[in-house]
């Protein structure tokens, strides 16, 4: 036990290459994991104690003053990282495997009735799945789990009264990640972006919102396929269109992912249908050797279908807490893409994830599916930041071999690497998706539509052209800046004179001019 009271703290001016805003003393769960060698990433949030008697934060770094410095033992930087850091529930699986129960029963009996050594106590039982050699509490106030100006939470709570604690982790034991409540998020949940839409709707005439609906779900849907790198026909396009426009509608379960991908990945000769029977990566390989390069690698096999009944309870159970949309579909949508459960189709129907939870808690209203692929496709060096952010740093923590069809075989335990992980990030870029298709993809839609149809009136009361032939000199004229080539003007519209041609473009022009 001697090994895990002292020597934790250390004077740093850069930590695993991120340099300090100034010289000083690691703490908390980045000191215990760095003394600790445990197996997990550095935390998304470091904390560092000023020599200059300072406070403030500068990303990733929470500098505190010389008070706040916590006694040099296990158990006061666990104090101090419950206090200050919240929950990392992959940090504390990790080290209760290290130092196992007896070493935990020591620091719990510091304060037994204590709030943080409760906190403890319970997490250890709760990851575990089993008792430690303390008597229940028969006395004392229940403590919610997860510090609410922390980290997003349950609205409701479980009661353990062995520990007199209120269990308000937002997931069950086999898939629980953990968002913390940063500015951004704060000010994203404030903008009220679903009431914004409603908003709008109400300002939109019918018949224009039911053709920017269409239309954005046709767009969403080719987005989709062009950020896996594909340019599918015409008819691929439509039919995963219509998947996504039945997003919320149905329960989510096992049956219904296995249906989407069938629609995802259409002819099925080719791949092996179902949750994933060996190794996944993503990534490249060797072009001389064949060898695979991963930039992730995917849970194992054997451990998918506990993972994903872990989301999907995860996921139902969300829906009827009060849990934030976005937040949810966050958690749910980018632990899908994690754990790989598929052999194909998995960046799609992670997407769709967004789509049927956003849906299915109200966010959007009926009839209107978020264009979320078409945001990500215009974030796209962004999106792949947040995949690297959770997928890079793991690479170091799984062991690995080649098999003889070049795919990759996980040779040591990860499971908790994609039941437990920091949400944070993946949230604030959902969000940031969210309002820029508030702000900019919906209204320039909407904006075009109006203006198509003040157009096409324009040309029904001037000549009477067919609704395909409007469509198709309205995409010449685009093409050319409002002016109709001379190639369209000898061959399509041939039957036009000149002084047809120059009325036609004189009321495109005022048709589409710029509000």
């Amino acid at each position: 036990m001697n090994r895990y009271n002292n020597h934790f703290s250390q004077e740093i001016s850069i930590f695993h290459g991120i340099p300090a805003p100034e010289t000083g003393i690691l703490v908390g769960y980045a000191a215990l994991i760095d003394a600790l060698h445990l197996p997990i990433p550095i935390p998304q949030v470091l904390s560092l104690i000023s020599l200059k008697h300072r406070q403030y934060e500068q990303a990733p770094w929470q500098v505190f003053t010389i008070r706040h410095q916590p006694l040099d033992t296990l158990y006061n930087h666990l104090v101090f990282a419950l206090k200050y850091e919240g929950i990392d529930l992959l940090f504390f699986k990790k080290l209760f495997q290290q130092i196992g129960p007896k070493a935990v029963e020591k620091l719990i009996n510091n304060e037994p009735k204590g709030v943080y050594c409760r906190k403890i106590w319970f997490l250890y039982e709760w990851l575990l799945r089993t008792q430690l050699d303390i008597p229940n509490l028969q006395e004392g106030n229940y403590v919610l789990l997860v510090n609410e100006h922390q980290q997003y939470a349950w609205q409701y709570s479980f009661n353990s009264q062995r520990h007199r604690i209120k269990n308000n982790l937002p997931g069950m034991v086999d898939f629980c990640p953990l968002i913390r409540r940063t500015p951004a998020l704060e000010q994203a949940i404030q903008a009220d972006w679903s009431g914004q839409i409603n908003k709008m709707m109400k300002q939109v005439h019918s018949d224009i919102w039911l053709r920017t609906s269409a239309f954005l779900l046709l767009k969403d849907s080719k987005a989709s396929f062009s950020i896996e790198g594909e340019n599918p026909v015409h008819s691929r396009a439509v039919r995963w269109g219509k998947a996504i426009g039945q997003a919320g509608k149905h329960e989510l379960h096992e049956g219904e992912l296995l249906r989407l991908q069938q629609i995802v990945i259409g002819d099925s000769r080719f791949i092996k249908m179902g949750y994933r029977t060996e190794g996944g990566f993503v990534g490249e390989h060797d072009r001389s050797t064949g060898d695979p390069i991963p930039e992730h690698i995917s849970a194992r096999p054997q451990d998918v279908e506990v993972l994903m009944r872990g989301l999907l309870i995860m996921a139902t159970t969300l829906r009827h807490t009060g849990h934030h949309p976005v937040l949810a579909a966050a958690a749910i949508a980018f632990g899908f893409v994690f754990i790989h459960p598929f052999v194909d189709g998995n960046g799609r129907l992670h997407r769709y994830l967004v789509h049927h939870i956003l849906a299915q808690m109200g966010f959007t209203p009926p009839g209107l599916i978020f264009p979320i692929s078409a945001a990500i496709l215009d974030r796209i060096d962004t999106y792949r930041q947040v995949l690297e952010s959770y997928s890079k740093p793991l690479l170091d923590f799984i062991k690995w071999e080649k098999t003889s069809s070049n795919n990759v075989e996980v040779l040591n335990d990860t499971i908790d690497y994609y039941r437990y992980f920091d949400a944070t990030a993946q949230a604030e870029f959902l969000f940031a998706c969210v309002a820029d298709t508030v702000q900019r993809v919906i209204p320039e839609e909407v904006q075009y539509l109006e203006h198509y149809k003040i157009f096409k009136e324009w040309l029904d009361n001037h000549f009477n052209m067919p609704d395909k032939m409007v469509s198709l000199l309205t995409r010449f004229l685009e093409q050319k800046n409002g002016v109709l080539s001379k190639r369209a003007r000898n061959q399509e519209f041939a039957m036009l004179t000149n002084e047809e041609v120059n009325q036609i473009e004189q009321a495109f022009a005022s048709s589409f001019k710029r509000d």
